[in-house]
């Protein structure tokens, strides 16, 4: 998780009223949690603690390995980025339950490869029991379906990548 993630769950907290959110990924946990009595003036609180007592020690031993490995790693990153820019990225409205299909046994409203037009139907979002139906604000190609069927999306997540082209 970079730090632009961090700022954009903090101001998610900040805005949308929940009072706490916490991510674990192997290598790290981090909790927000947001205090006080009015939802304009709320200040998150940023908790961040690593794995587990052995893991911290391998890294202080491996740290200066990690350096110099980090500097190659984030040189390949950087043309996946820009491969990845010319394409239009769809983020979800809300936060719900992804749904590729609208229903078990339908097929998938889009694919990849697929051309779309704007306001075709992409895909489902319930959210509080309710279905809605997401529409395309633009036209082109699906690339890349970013989301598994099925699974929690959050507000202005990443969905789905479309070549516009």
């Amino acid at each position: 998780m970079n730090l632009n993630e961090i700022q954009d769950l903090i101001k998610f907290v900040a805005k949308s009223g929940v009072t706490e959110v916490e991510i674990e990924q192997k290598d790290f946990k981090i909790t927000i949690k947001s205090e006080g009595k009015n939802k304009g003036t709320d200040s998150p609180i940023i908790v961040q603690s690593a794995a587990p007592a052995p893991l911290p020690v391998a890294q202080v031993a491996a740290a200066p390995v990690a350096q110099v490995a980090a500097a190659p790693v984030a040189t390949p990153a950087a043309p996946a980025a820009d491969d990845d820019s010319k394409y239009i990225t769809i983020k979800s409205p809300m936060i719900g339950t992804f749904y590729r299909s609208p229903g078990p046994d339908k097929d998938s409203f889009v694919n990849v490869g697929d051309n779309i037009s704007k306001g075709d139907t992409i895909c489902i979002i319930e959210a509080m029991k309710l279905f809605n139906e997401i529409e395309s604000e633009v036209a082109g190609k699906i690339v890349k379906v970013l989301v598994d069927d099925a699974s929690p999306v959050e507000y202005d997540q990443p969905l789905l990548l479309v070549d516009p082209a």
